[in-house]
């Protein structure tokens, strides 16, 4: 992993650890304020220069963090959250790829 890559990870945790749980909970009150959230970041990561894989590296991220300290608020979530839990790595990259090409729609 290159530091630009670790660099970008670590701004993404840096992040969420610092969001309160108020904006948290409104980002997850529907996917679609989800899908708003993920998109507005992937835009900003496209001005700072970032490639389609280093976005799909910050989604991944944040759905890592998702999976382990958020509960899904509705059925989408629901989904993408079981669908993380049995995906292996690769599956995960993948999966986390599709949601960045989704909200960049």
């Amino acid at each position: 992993m290159n530091n630009n890559t670790e660099t970008v990870e670590n701004k993404v945790e840096d992040k969420l650890n610092e969001m309160s749980q108020e904006k948290k909970d409104n980002i997850l009150s529907s996917f679609n304020e989800f899908k708003s959230y993920l998109g507005d970041k992937v835009t900003k990561g496209e001005k700072l220069g970032l490639n389609d894989n280093q976005l799909a590296l910050a989604a991944k991220k944040i759905a890592d963090y998702l999976a382990a300290h958020e509960d899904p608020q509705n059925e989408e979530q629901y989904l993408l959250h079981e669908l993380w839990k049995v995906g292996n790595e690769e599956e995960q990259h993948h999966l986390a790829h599709m949601l960045v090409k989704l909200v960049k729609e």
